[in-house]
């Protein structure tokens, strides 16, 4: 019990630079007391005093503002920052190092008995204002937008933001991204971590400039190598860095438009 009552106070003080001493964190920090709180009546509902384990989150959320169901399932080192507007439903699951910000909801979607409320994994973020619906799985590592309303499955080590919640980040990086990421490097382009499921039509626009670009380069390689095998010569003017581990394409298709002889990307 101890043990995890300092660690507790110890995940605050990583996850909130207000924090000042462990006197401060004990006396006046809501979310701390909710979540022991919920400890207590957690092991009571366990224990099958179940209306005392009702009456203790009641008292809970008349001080800190902050409801979570007795039964809900609360992994070690969880921080509510500022808390108030929080609610956890009554077959939620948290994992261990899991952040909740204030109007946090982990609601469910059904009047139906049984899982109905979202599982959330390890060090998983939910911002502000955010509602996680139904009995969706967030993956360890999973970030939740301020505001977001999150009803699908979201993978490991995602970012969903929106309103429906869509993911605008992954953890693992497709071919397309990873040869764009290196194009836009060897010439000179910062892309900022940017995908194409950025709901921006402006990020949007860039990418697909960084594809027809990269076309364009394939190409001009390939024709210079045609020129070269013929028996020309051709001045390298400014030798550009090769592209990492990426492979370029020389069967690029092109389509012409109407009003002029420029190739584009279909």
């Amino acid at each position: 019990m101890f043990k995890h009552l300092r660690e507790d106070i110890r995940c605050i003080f990583e996850r909130d630079p207000a924090a000042r001493s462990t006197w401060e964190v004990v006396i006046s920090y809501p979310g701390f007391h909710a979540v022991q709180h919920h400890r207590i009546s957690h092991w009571m509902w366990n224990h099958h005093l179940r209306w005392l384990a009702r009456i203790i989150a009641m008292l809970s959320r008349l001080l800190t503002g902050i409801e979570i169901h007795p039964a809900a399932k609360i992994g070690r080192r969880f921080f509510i920052d500022h808390g108030m507007g929080v609610v956890i439903g009554e077959t939620a699951e948290i994992g261990d190092d899991c952040t909740l910000y204030h109007g946090v909801t982990l609601g469910g979607t059904s009047w139906n008995k049984g899982k109905r409320h979202p599982t959330l994994g390890n060090d998983v973020v939910v911002g502000a204002g955010a509602k996680v619906l139904g009995p969706i799985l967030l993956a360890n590592g999973a970030r939740i937008g301020s505001n977001a309303v999150v009803v699908k499955d979201v993978p490991e080590g995602a970012t969903v933001v929106g309103i429906p919640g869509r993911i605008v980040r992954r953890a693992e990086v497709s071919e397309q991204e990873r040869k764009r990421e290196n194009f836009a490097k060897k010439i000179g382009f910062d892309a900022y971590g940017t995908t194409q499921d950025m709901p921006d039509p402006v990020v949007n626009a860039v990418n697909s400039m960084l594809d027809h670009i990269h076309a364009m380069d394939s190409r001009m390689e390939t024709m210079c190598g045609a020129l070269k095998a013929l028996g020309g010569e051709i001045a390298d003017l400014q030798q550009m860095p090769e592209l990492p581990d990426c492979q370029i394409d020389a069967d690029v298709p092109v389509v012409k438009k109407a009003s002029d002889n420029q190739p584009e990307l279909k």
